[in-house]
């Protein structure tokens, strides 16, 4: 049983980005849903599509990962976990983090659901830093 499901999904995607697979299959899970969609609208992966299975218990994700077509790097450089089950990271709407000095992303878990470090500026709100993308 894995008891951090982020940090789980995260090392799927960065096992397989580093494995150079185009598609990676994770469970799915609400909170995983909408850091999905989030990596999508950003343009770090190629597309997504949820399995959703009848009875409800073996739901999972399907990520199609980006690559450059001619140097065939990785939209996703590096993913990092942030927030982790011994240790909470929560900050204010005045200490939200810059990652790569603007050029990656944070993923935060606020009262206004899981958006990112520059829509959480925009709404003045704070929570959860889950992880950096970029």
């Amino acid at each position: 049983m894995v008891t951090d499901q982020i940090g789980d999904y995260l090392t799927r995607i960065r096992n397989a980005v580093n494995a150079n697979h185009r598609v990676v299959e994770v469970p799915s899970s609400n909170l995983k849903k909408e850091m999905t969609k989030i990596l999508f609208e950003k343009g770090y992966i190629l597309s997504y599509k949820f399995i959703d299975t009848e009875n409800g218990v073996n739901n999972t994700i399907k990520i199609a990962l980006k690559y450059h077509p001619i140097t065939k790097l990785s939209a996703i450089n590096t993913l990092t976990r942030i927030s982790k089950p011994g240790l909470r990271k929560y900050v204010d709407s005045k200490e939200l983090p810059r990652v790569l000095n603007g050029l990656g992303i944070a993923i935060i878990s606020t009262s206004h659901g899981v958006i990112t470090d520059k829509e959480a500026k925009k709404l003045k709100v704070g929570g959860e830093v889950l992880c950096y993308v970029s």
